[in-house]
């Protein structure tokens, strides 16, 4: 081979001297530089751009502890624009608030008295986390050794769940020792000894009311039966225990190992082209015959469900004598798709962005969706998600299907409930506890109102739409001590503080 005719992978240039001496080519000695110059040129301007690139593939973390990096396709490169404006939104308005669950001396040990308490719980899985946390609650109260809680069959679905089927019993038990003593099952010395039931819990029921009530039948000779008692505990409860519920509901309940993995599988599915937000839509059958409200499907799917609801009055969950109107105007309702797509719009949600939907089938199928499809097509729930047949062993489980559900929306950067609820309600406070994004709560009752004003355009709507769902970061307000303050719900004050600090509510509150 001639010299300098050669490509080197030294230092060596690509000599290009023989087309140089064509007649004509001494414009391409302008255009054409050797590819070692061109190559030091360019490379800085080529690293800067890779690096800007790759650090925008997942917003909220660095390049290097990235988890999802290996999903993320590389043809999603945010600019700036409405994506990158609603996430910025999203990330706004969030206290630096950090779980603080200091106990007060006298609090810091469970005592193992020898007297067992037995609790069945029913209900959805919501439900069934709620009884759990009041149970271990009680328990704490009377110093009773508390039996793994039985869960009823669900007589509407059909699910014969267990709590270890669900739950990690083992890690339960080892996050609550130092508060309550657990145990799987009743001990040989009292499988035979006699069931006592206990009084029916009224409504806010206190401490007071439970030593007085539960204290005489708990004994060494029976087993204390407790069932039926889905959200009669106080609200109001000591610091102490305050505390002791946010540690049963974000810390010791927690999903079996496999059903965390499979949700988190599809968290990564979600996650692979930036963060996503989840919506728990509260669409089925049984949630309008029980609210008393319209679907938004037409004349005929209303009448199907009055239908229903004159036939089992007793569904209808409260203010029967409200027609149908009058409850949406209120905001008792449900946001139907075509509102969730309107509220969306109005708080800057782009149509791209990836929405994960929690919940069950929807009355009216894939019509009940599409008023939300035809705007965000990048709808999925956990079907779409899944490959072939990697649902088949739980479809029939709904309480594990739920569990899903629930883990999935506590990893999304926002978190938007159509309707309350024992999951919207367990998911805002959970969420609320380990940082985990923005928590939207539809002002359902001032959108009503808006969504009836058809003099406003769309730049007003927006306006409009944006500030009554603007959250409050006074540190200050959010620390104030309510007295009837859902801690499940609202985390803050009780068990949570300020960084830096290890308390902001005293145990003698």
């Amino acid at each position: 081979m001639p010299p300098n005719t050669y490509i080197s992978i030294t230092r060596k240039p690509l000599s290009l001297k023989p087309f140089l001496r064509s007649p004509g080519a001494s414009i391409y000695k302008l255009l054409l530089p050797s590819p070692l110059r061109a190559g030091r040129c360019l490379l800085p301007f080529l690293a800067v751009w890779a690096l800007l690139s790759v650090s925008q593939l997942h917003p909220s973390l660095p390049i290097s502890c990235s988890p999802h990096l290996h999903h993320v396709r590389l043809s999603w490169r945010p600019r700036q624009g409405p994506v990158d404006e609603f996430w910025k939104w999203a990330r706004s308005e969030v206290p630096q608030l950090v779980p603080c669950t200091n106990y007060s001396d006298p609090h810091r040990h469970a005592s193992n008295s020898g007297k067992y308490m037995l609790v069945v719980v029913s209900g959805g899985l919501n439900q069934q986390r709620n009884q759990i946390i009041d149970a271990v609650v009680v328990a704490r109260i009377l110093e009773a050794v508390l039996v793994v809680p039985v869960f009823q069959v669900n007589q509407v679905w059909g699910d014969d769940s267990e709590f270890g089927d669900i739950f990690d019993v083992e890690h339960f038990k080892k996050t609550l020792k130092d508060d309550a003593v657990v145990v799987s099952s009743l001990p040989a010395t009292h499988i035979r000894k006699r069931r006592v039931k206990a009084p029916s819990m009224p409504f806010n029921a206190d401490e007071d009311w439970i030593r007085s009530n539960y204290s005489s039948k708990l004994d060494g000779d029976t087993v204390l039966l407790l069932r039926a008692f889905d959200s009669r505990l106080a609200k109001h409860l000591s610091v102490d225990l305050q505390k002791l519920r946010c540690k049963v509901a974000f810390e010791a309940l927690r999903f079996k190992p496999w059903i965390e993995s499979l949700a988190n599988s599809f968290v990564e599915r979600m996650e692979e082209e930036g963060p996503f937000l989840a919506l728990h839509l509260r669409l089925e059958k049984d949630v309008w015959v029980r609210t008393g409200c319209h679907s938004g499907l037409g004349i005929e799917a209303d009448l199907a469900i009055e239908r229903i609801r004159s036939s089992k009055p007793h569904l209808l969950t409260s203010r029967s004598k409200l027609t149908a109107q009058e409850r949406s105007i209120a905001g008792l309702c449900p946001l139907n798709t075509n509102e969730i797509s309107r509220l969306l719009k109005g708080l800057g949600a782009p149509g791209n962005i990836r929405i994960y939907w929690a919940g069950g089938e929807p009355f009216g199928g894939v019509k009940a969706l599409q008023p939300l499809k035809s705007q965000y097509p990048n709808l999925f729930n956990k079907w779409d998600l899944a490959s072939p047949r990697e649902l088949d062993g739980v479809k029939d489980k709904p309480s594990i299907m739920a569990a899903v559900d629930y883990i999935v929306c506590l990893r999304s950067r926002v978190f938007l409930a159509s309707h309350g609820g024992n999951m919207a309600r367990s998911l805002q406070g959970h969420r609320t506890f380990i940082g985990s994004g923005k928590n939207i709560k539809p002002k359902k009752k001032l959108l009503v109102q808006l969504f009836l004003n058809g003099s406003l355009t769309d730049a007003e709507m927006r306006n409009r739409i944006q500030h009554i769902h603007r959250e409050s970061t006074d540190l200050s307000s959010l620390m104030k001590v309510q007295s009837k303050i859902d801690v499940i719900a609202f985390p803050t004050p009780y068990c949570m503080c300020s960084r830096g600090r290890s308390s902001n509510v005293s145990a003698s509150n």
